[in-house]
């Protein structure tokens, strides 16, 4: 096995090969997996491998991590069953990576919608250190496993609990994010959030799928910001399920409001369907983390430049960063895996 420096070497090399996005293997892997699944555009996966190399596979980011959770060598080697999203591209790397780091092998079943990504970075890493490979164990049936980290919907939860009830684990289930705005955003905060709303089609858990405004907001004021981001229509399957949901609300007679690439709609529902972005009005910043509170079982994580006491924030623009020390669903996932 390797040494935890031989580890996080090997990641720093990880990082410093997936720097050249325009490589002739980087780009044949891109291609091949927005092939395989049209919601992977070429810039949604080369936006994935950006943020895995800023956050997650610099040195500092490394070194940070191993000291704060003081891992070394003494670690007793597991195997951890991993079942892998596929919502957004390599959203599964990330468990993968703490797992490796705390030197345990990851049994993985990857997502049906994610199945290129990963694997590639993994062979990626094999070339670096061949003495990697015996972390990974692609299958798809897990089974010898001493613990489990498993991400689907609040149907399949149900499942993993039982599933995994024998030996400890981690579930996961669905979650969206919220963004807050006092009124007095700039157009370039605005352009920010946007980017948390629309990268990648809105489908991450991370993705803002609700805001909160408050009592007379112009709604008028996001359709003209939002503006910038207008080319997401011309993707396919986004535009079949705008045209599609702006059918439905008009079907059902909701009150909405909608441009050409966007239906803003009042609702007390965090999850948006998509193409959509639910909004609420607040009256006091009382009743705003009284609501936080009470459905923060569903909140991935809160954007918003305000300071909200109580609750822990990202700013607007980066919700879809997290470093290498932010966990799915507030748990935390080398904690998990080191005190097995």
């Amino acid at each position: 096995m390797m040494t935890i420096s031989q580890r996080v070497n090997s990641l720093v090399l990880l990082g410093k090969q997936i720097s050249d996005q325009s490589s002739p293997k980087i780009s044949d892997m891109s291609e091949k997996a927005a092939t395989d699944n049209p919601w992977f555009t070429v810039e949604n996966i080369k936006s994935s491998l950006s943020a895995i190399r800023d956050q997650y596979l610099t040195e500092v980011a490394l070194d940070t991590l191993i000291t704060q959770y003081k891992v070394d060598d003494n670690i007793v080697s597991k195997k951890i069953g991993l079942i892998l999203a596929g919502n957004i591209p390599m959203v599964g790397f990330h468990d993968i990576l703490c797992c490796y780091l705390a030197g345990h092998v990851s049994i993985i079943k990857y997502s049906d919608k994610d199945k290129i990504l990963i694997p590639f970075l993994l062979h990626q890493l094999a070339e670096i250190d061949s003495k990697s490979k015996a972390y990974f164990i692609a299958t798809e049936k897990l089974t010898g496993y001493d613990a489990a980290i498993a991400t689907g919907s609040n149907n399949t939860a149900t499942h993993f609990r039982y599933y995994f009830g024998h030996v400890p684990h981690i579930i996961r289930q669905n979650r969206n994010s919220i963004a807050v705005l006092s009124g007095n955003e700039t157009d370039e905060q605005l352009l920010a959030l946007g980017k948390d709303i629309f990268s990648y089609f809105g489908l991450g858990c991370r993705n803002v799928s609700k805001i909160f405004v408050p009592n007379g907001y112009p709604l008028r004021r996001l359709f003209e910001v939002f503006e910038a981001y207008k080319d997401i229509v011309y993707h396919n399957k986004y535009k079949n399920n705008y045209d599609y949901n702006v059918a439905l609300f008009l079907l059902n007679k909701e009150n909405f409001q909608h441009n050409d690439m966007l239906i803003l709609k009042e609702s007390e529902q965090i999850i948006s369907r998509i193409g959509s972005l639910h909004y609420q009005y607040y009256q006091s910043m009382d009743m705003l983390t009284e609501w936080i509170s009470q459905h923060s079982s569903e909140i991935q994580c809160v954007v918003t430049s305000l300071d909200i006491p109580g609750v822990d924030t990202v700013d607007l623009g980066q919700a879809q960063c997290p470093s290498i020390d932010t966990y799915a669903d507030g748990v935390d996932t080398m904690q998990f895996l080191l005190g097995l």
